[in-house]
């Protein structure tokens, strides 16, 4: 199973916000789209960073309210792993639970194509099991051979 197998199902949106954006319009767009991170791209189609909640929670914490009028590129993680869409899932099972992240954006050629966060491997892992539980069951009662 691979990333793409992942991102044909999900799609290949991405919501992205530019580095000035600032840290109350974030909050904005992540309520907004029900999400939990997005990628910081000036262009759109580059990675420069990512910023997820747990970014603006520290920042929260370490500089109070007024970070909200600060921009994202104040608080984003610019050391952004990404994958290609060849990438395998347990390969990005493991990368994000080695390195405690939740999303990964996946690239290809130098833009971005789609991201994965830890909740699509996880569904994407469930229907897997429940294919091959269901396909055992039609084993044992002998609805398939």
């Amino acid at each position: 199973m691979h990333i793409s197998d992942v991102l044909r199902v999900k799609g290949e949106q991405v919501v992205t916000v530019t580095p000035d954006t600032d840290v109350r319009r974030l909050l904005e767009v992540l309520a907004e789209h029900r999400i939990g991170a997005v990628v910081v791209s000036a262009d759109g189609v580059s990675v420069q960073g990512i910023v997820s909640e747990r970014d603006i929670v520290r920042a929260l914490a370490e500089r109070g309210a007024a970070v909200l009028e600060d921009p994202v590129a104040d608080i984003h993680t610019s050391e952004v792993r990404t994958v290609g869409p060849e990438a395998l899932l347990a390969e990005v099972e493991r990368l994000m639970t080695e390195r405690r992240f939740r999303h990964v954006p996946v690239v290809v050629d130098g833009r971005l194509r789609g991201i994965v966060s830890i909740g699509d491997v996880v569904k994407k892992r469930i229907d897997e099991l429940e294919g091959e539980r269901t396909a055992l069951a039609g084993y044992i009662t002998g609805e398939r051979t």
